[in-house]
């Protein structure tokens, strides 16, 4: 599989560590950025070939990965049009949130092969997990091509309607900062409390790993497993019954709700055009 990436960035560099040499050899893999230190990087590690803009190379490729901000994309849609062959059209992903695929295919002269996809930050070491939706242009081979190049660095979710990529992208897209957001408050509460900031950055990553491989391990509801460590009347009880009182968990869910429509808005507002 001959696979070209515009965009050489963080998620970038993740997909190609993941995909060099085990999905398709790194020399199969061509990479476009006008950086060009990341691309000296990435072909120093992976093998791959570079250019500082769209090529021919690009266009012989079977997929091509789209992973550049989504302000850019109209842009790099522009640049990428007069190297897609429409006799043998290759297959479109695109990584950049809030860009609709009938908009894509608008800038991209009615391409039809295009898969849209929102994985997270923590594909960095290998533990994303990304949703997924083909749009119906797209074969079950470019289906399976789209699933077996994001499954480098995580599992994947597929949906069946592209409006629920905004609820990925609330979920688990943004998710990674919630958690972030968790463990900062739980390492200043335990400044607060007398512990050393190094005390406290350890106890609350342990536990914060922890307790998530517990619930990914058990076939039990979070719920059942939070009720379990909550004795009525206890400190467990008495955290909780205050989050409750300050109402955290409605707080979350508004939030989450938020980003969600915010991923809708980025739509609208850059699909516009």
């Amino acid at each position: 599989m001959k696979i070209a990436f515009i965009g050489g960035g963080n998620m970038a560099a993740a997909l190609i560590a993941g995909l060099a040499n085990k999905l398709t050899a790194g020399a199969n893999i061509h990479v476009v950025d006008p950086n060009a230190d990341a691309l000296a990087r990435l072909h120093k590690q992976y093998g791959v070939t570079t250019a500082s803009g769209t090529d021919a190379v690009v266009g012989a490729a079977d997929v091509i990965v789209l992973a550049v901000k989504p302000q850019s994309m109209r842009e790099v849609a522009a640049q990428l049009l007069p190297f897609i062959d429409a006799v043998r059209p290759p297959l479109i992903v695109s990584i950049a949130a809030g860009i609709r695929g009938a908009d894509l295919s608008r800038w991209l002269g009615g391409h039809a092969a295009i898969v849209r996809c929102m994985p997270n930050t923590p594909a960095l070491i290998g533990k994303g997990i990304t949703g997924m939706v083909a749009m119906p242009g797209v074969s079950a081979e470019q289906t399976k091509a789209a699933d077996d190049i994001l499954r480098a660095v995580g599992p994947t979710v597929w949906l069946d309607d592209e409006s629920k990529i905004d609820a990925v992208t609330a979920v688990s897209g943004s998710g990674p900062a919630y958690v972030f957001y968790f463990i900062e408050a739980m390492q200043q509460a335990s400044e607060e409390m007398g512990l050393s900031a190094e005390q406290g950055k350890q106890l609350a990553l342990a536990t914060f790993t922890g307790a998530a491989q517990l619930a990914l391990q058990s076939s039990e509801p979070v719920s059942l497993l939070r009720e379990r460590v909550t004795s009525k009347g206890g400190t467990t009880y008495a955290a909780l019954t205050s989050m409750e009182n300050s109402g955290i968990k409605a707080s979350i869910i508004t939030a989450m709700k938020a980003a969600a429509a915010r991923g809708k808005e980025l739509g609208d507002e850059l699909g516009s055009a």
